[in-house]
């Protein structure tokens, strides 16, 4: 049975596992020290950082992380950071559970959209999106800022 809701503190080890694997998979293989504490902190405060997991059968394969922010042309939009599925419940509906679990949040606070993006050789995911969402054409570009 597939589930989703919010990170409990027993989850802490397997969202760190999850979460590193969604690194990896983006090519941050390395994250500096204290990196997933300090994420897991602003997660359980649920304040400006916001995080829900999707379980098969109990055992957590799925996370989602998102938070709000104003826009100047409408309410709050939801932006959706980092949707990370195990590979072995990939297909199994996760992904589409924290898709619609993070939906369900933005509009009970007040959101008029949730947004994502990926790279677009993420072909697995694309194909669900696609399913989920409309695809309206923009394109991401980003500044990478050095902090050393």
């Amino acid at each position: 049975m597939l589930t989703s809701g919010p990170l409990q503190p027993i989850d802490r080890d397997v969202w760190q596992q999850l979460f590193a694997g969604y690194n990896e998979f983006y090519g941050r293989s390395t994250m500096p020290d204290g990196f997933y504490d300090q994420a897991w902190t602003r997660f359980q405060n649920d304040e400006e950082l916001h995080a829900l997991g999707a379980r098969l059968d109990g055992r957590l394969v799925g996370i989602a992380h998102f938070l709000t922010h104003a826009s100047t042309t409408t309410a709050d939009s939801c932006y959706l950071q980092d949707l990370f599925t195990a590979p072995e419940a990939r297909g199994q509906g996760a992904a589409r559970a924290l898709i619609a679990a993070v939906t369900t949040w933005a509009t009970e606070h007040g959101c008029s959209r949730v947004y994502w993006s990926t790279h677009e050789s993420n072909e697995a995911a694309r194909r669900l999106y696609d399913q989920v969402a409309d695809n309206r054409g923009f394109i991401l570009y980003s500044i990478p800022i050095d902090r050393a």
